[in-house]
Parts: C-alpha cells; sequence; structure tokens
C-alpha cells in the first residue's frame, strides 16, 4: 500500500494544528486544560487530502495518551509525558499489519463504491454478505460492479438510499457541506456535543490502582464492537495492558479488517438470541469494568439490554457506546460506515472539489472510524480515572457524523504531492507476530508514554478462538 503526502497550497503549523485538535477532543472528554501539555508531536507527513488527516490523527492519538498519563498523574501524582510520531499515527490509521508470505483480504466487497445515479451519486457498502443482498434486491442486478453501475443509472440517488436503508442495507447519497448543514439530521448531528458524557452516583467500586508500566494491568473489557471505530478502541486499551473479551456472534466474520484488529484480544462467540448465551453475556458484563459496543441502540434494547439495564447490571460500569449517525433525529439508528459518512456530510464532495475530479474522492483512510475509535479509548481511560478518584461509573456516547464535522473544521485546496512508502523495515517491530492467518510484522507503534510503552499481549487470532470466560482473578465490582 503506498500513502503520499500533500504540501497544501498554504503553509500549515502542523504541530499547532493538531495540538488544536487536542484541545478540543479533551475540551469534550471534560479534562484538565493544562493537561493537554504533556502531550508533544513529533515526525512529518500528511495523508494526501482536502483535509489534514494526519493531524485529525495524532490528535486523536494524542488525546487516547492523554488520558492515560492522567490516570497514572492521578494514582502516582506523577504526568507522565506524552509523545506522538506524527507519521506513525498517519500510518495506524490506515493498516498496522504487513503479512509476511500471504496477503490481506481486499479491503472492499466487489460491489462496494461509489455510483452515478441519474441525479448524483450514492455510494453502496455491501462488504456484509446482508448488506449486499438488501442492495442487490433493490437494484434488481448481478453481483458484480458493472451490473450494479447500470442499474444505478435508473434510480435517483435519494430515492435509491430511502430503498436500500428501507431493506435493512447501507447506502449514502453524496451531500455538499452545505447540503447536510440544511439537512434535518445534519441539524440534528450540529446541535450535539462531540461526546455525550452521563457521569452517574457514587456506587461501591473494588480497589485498583493502575500499575506504572501497564496502565489497564487488571481491567476488564468487554468488547461488543464492529467494523471499525470501536475495535480501534479495544485495541487501544489492550495495548495498554487491559483483559479485553471480544464477543461476536456465531457466523459474523470482518475478514477485511480482522488480523488488523483484533491485536491484543480474547475473542469468543455467543448466540445471544439463545438464553443461556444471552446470561453468559450479562455475567460477563457484570464483572467488566468497561464495556465498549457498537451495536444500534435499538438492537441492545431488544436484547434486554439498554443503557439502564446495563446500568442495573453493573452500577459501576464504564459505558462507551457508538452510533453512525448521532444520538438524536430520525437517522439515530441508521446503520452506518465510515465511507458513507464522508458521503452524507460532505466530505467526499469536498474532496472532489479540491482534487479536481468529477467523482467522489473519500479520504486516504478510513479516518472518522479510527478518530473516534481513539476518542472512545480516551473516554474509557478518563472513566476510570473518575471511577476511581469519585466512585463513580459513567456512560459515553460518540458518533461517526460528530467527528466528522471536527475533520471539517478545514479543508483546502492541495498543491504539490509527495510520497513516501509506509512500508520500510524502520517502521515496523522487530519480532514477528504469530497470526491466525501466518507470520505478520506490526508498524511501530505511533505514542510513547513515558514509562508505560504501547505492548500487546496476545497477537491477532481468528473470532472464536477462544472460550467466553475472564481470566483475571479480580473480585467483581
Amino acid at each position: 500500500m503506498k500513502i503520499d503526502t500533500v504540501t497544501p497550497a498554504t503553509d500549515i503549523n502542523h504541530s499547532n494544528l493538531a495540538s488544536h485538535h487536542l484541545r478540543e477532543f479533551w475540551a469534550a472528554l471534560g479534562g484538565a486544560p493544562e493537561l493537554t501539555d504533556t502531550c508533544s508531536f513529533s515526525g512529518t507527513g500528511e495523508l494526501i487530502s482536502a483535509f489534514h488527516v494526519s493531524d485529525l490523527a495524532a490528535a486523536a492519538i494524542g488525546a487516547a495518551g492523554t488520558a492515560a498519563a492522567e490516570l497514572l498523574q492521578a494514582a502516582t501524582g506523577v504526568l507522565p509525558a506524552v509523545q506522538v510520531d506524527r507519521r506513525m499515527a498517519s500510518l495506524w490509521f490506515g493498516i498496522s499489519l504487513q503479512p509476511l508470505g500471504w496477503k490481506l483480504p481486499p479491503l472492499w466487497d466487489p460491489v462496494a463504491g461509489n455510483y452515478r445515479a441519474r441525479d448524483g451519486w450514492i455510494r453502496l457498502h455491501t462488504n456484509a454478505a446482508h448488506h449486499r443482498q438488501a442492495a442487490l434486491s433493490v437494484l434488481d442486478c448481478a453481483a458484480d460492479a458493472a451490473s450494479v453501475a447500470h442499474a444505478v443509472q435508473r434510480w435517483d440517488a435519494a430515492a435509491l438510499e430511502d430503498a436500500i436503508v428501507a431493506r435493512s442495507g447501507c447506502a449514502a447519497v453524496m451531500y455538499s457541506s452545505e447540503q447536510w448543514a440544511v439537512h434535518p439530521q445534519g441539524q440534528a448531528v450540529a446541535a450535539e456535543p462531540l461526546l455525550h458524557i452521563d457521569i452517574g452516583a457514587r456506587v461501591a467500586t473494588r480497589a485498583w490502582q493502575p500499575s506504572r508500566d501497564r496502565p489497564l494491568r487488571g481491567i476488564r473489557v468487554l468488547d461488543l464492537t464492529r467494523i471499525l471505530a470501536g475495535p480501534v478502541a479495544t485495541r487501544f486499551l489492550a495495548g495498554l495492558g487491559a483483559e479485553v473479551l471480544r464477543i461476536d456472534p456465531y457466523g459474523w466474520e470482518e475478514p477485511n479488517v480482522v488480523p488488523d484488529v483484533v491485536l491484543g484480544k480474547r475473542c469468543a462467540r455467543l448466540d445471544l438470541k439463545n438464553p443461556v448465551d444471552l446470561d453468559t453475556l450479562k455475567r460477563l458484563m457484570s464483572r467488566a469494568d468497561i464495556v465498549v459496543h457498537g451495536y444500534r441502540s435499538d438492537a441492545l434494547a431488544r436484547l434486554g439490554l439498554d443503557a439502564g439495564q446495563r446500568r442495573e447490571i453493573n452500577p459501576a460500569l464504564i459505558d462507551v457506546s457508538l452510533d453512525a449517525y448521532g444520538w438524536s433525529g430520525a437517522w439515530q439508528c441508521r446503520r452506518g460506515f465510515d465511507s458513507l459518512i464522508q458521503m452524507s456530510t460532505g466530505i467526499a464532495e469536498a474532496g472532489m472539489r479540491a482534487m479536481g475530479r468529477d467523482e467522489p474522492v473519500n479520504l486516504p483512510v478510513q479516518a472518522i472510524d479510527h478518530a473516534t475509535g481513539y476518542l472512545m479509548a480516551a473516554a474509557a481511560l478518563r472513566g476510570l480515572t473518575l471511577r476511581m478518584t469519585q466512585g463513580v461509573g459513567i456512560g459515553v456516547r460518540a458518533s461517526l457524523a460528530r467527528t466528522a464535522a471536527t475533520l471539517q473544521m478545514r479543508a483546502e485546496p492541495v498543491s504539490e504531492l509527495v510520497g513516501f512508502a509506509p512500508d520500510t523495515p524502520d517502521d515496523r517491530n522487530a519480532d514477528v507476530e504469530q497470526t491466525s492467518w501466518g507470520p505478520a510484522a506490526r508498524l511501530r507503534a505511533p505514542l510513547q508514554i513515558d514509562g508505560a510503552a504501547l505492548a500487546w499481549r496476545y497477537p491477532a487470532r481468528a473470532f472464536g478462538s477462544y472460550e467466553p470466560e475472564w481470566l483475571s482473578s479480580n473480585d467483581g465490582l
């Protein structure tokens, strides 16, 4: 994979822009402003885009690092320094895994992509088989890009979006940022905070203190996430020493991204439609410190696991959740992914104009997912600090659409393009990772916390490789 860099048309002080984003993120997390001074940025490089994606990457990872430093300060009285490597942050927003002698599956299903309708552009997200079938059932065509392109041309974009969504599929019309600003859902998202944070009442919590070298040793994270923001969040928490247990249904696969995002986790399966397995999940939740999930809120409610019920199961829980299109408005439970958010919110249209193209230009990486994932990890860490110092559980809600608004703060045309290769020996760890798919090299960590290096106990393993149980001996909350 080749990642290029951009020299923008105007001179940008990237350290200042990354610091600006970091302060914005940290304010949304409710942290003390002066703590951002512990985080510094080094390295060069800019992902090719109409937007400053590398600044977003550095700032989001910096926010997670700052939250870890705050947790350590609360326990030890010493605030460790945090440094983000801008180049490595950009690369981790792509793929962190470099296969040795084997290949990752293609990132996209052959049908997924941007298509021209009668009156504009639409993107179809078809990586999951049932989403692909939903789109094809509406279009009534063969499962190849040429047939889909021909069928899409017979539709108005908005009508096709509505029809696919009604079949429980995933599609998004391309809007400009101006069109999104007056769209009812765009207005709903604009009225929301970057993060919704609900601090609960004081409750009984178990005794726990972070370890200096492994800040999250002894912390249990129940991972109920899907592509891609949630898995990024829990991967980061695993890198700080947390015991992360990911639960997936039988038959569910994410071959495009699994080897990259399950690093450091134990992955098990449960059938939540089975009462016995559902009870197992509830028992796991009762003993967890943190739960991170990307299920739509209505889906969890149907299982008897809405926010209030999760709090009843575990009053001290740090509950971090994600929605694609925000937590208000008619689209709050709509299925969505990073590439669709880029179309809806105006990012792809702005890229098209900035690059002088006649078709949508998506970001070079799934930056909205990754940035939101590190914000979710930072929120979980801040939750641990609050629980340790104030004895409270918290709930945090993030959304891809709201994160996208932060990236769109600044967009401008690009001029001179300068490429750099991401896959050089200097970018990799020396150790070979023995994954379920074959040996691989992992990129060096993008973040350094003084005295607490990111390190992952488990190599990437396939879904269902472990039993659905906690290994740590800590008492439940």
